[in-house]
């Protein structure tokens, strides 16, 4: 029974010294005029990883633009069937466009 009154006793000075610390806190912030700032504006922007300021920031958005819109240029570019409801890339076009670019007309089994 004792352990009881032991546990009453820490658990509400526990809760006076909470008291005590926010009053404090907020004494402190307005004796110095302090803001502190909360714990979701200091997260990571996902935008913005590595916090870079704004002209640079825009200048690494319009380069990865650029890059995305090369990567589906050329993506789009490759030749490709749907099999067995997957998507294969066509080998027969590539051959047509491989003999096509050499101009002699003849079909090239090396296509690497």
């Amino acid at each position: 029974m004792s352990w009881i009154v032991l546990f009453v006793i820490s658990i509400l000075l526990f809760v006076f010294l909470v008291v005590i610390l926010r009053r404090f806190v907020g004494h402190m912030k307005r004796e110095q005029n302090l803001e502190i700032e909360s714990l979701k504006s200091t997260l990571i922007d996902k935008d913005n990883p590595v916090g870079l300021q704004g002209a640079e920031l825009e200048n690494l958005k319009k380069q990865q633009e650029e890059a995305q819109r090369h990567l589906r240029e050329v993506i789009s570019k490759i030749p490709v069937v749907q099999k067995d409801g997957r998507f294969q890339i066509d080998q027969e076009e590539l051959r047509k466009r491989k003999a096509a670019s050499n101009g002699n007309g003849t079909v090239n089994n090396d296509l690497a």
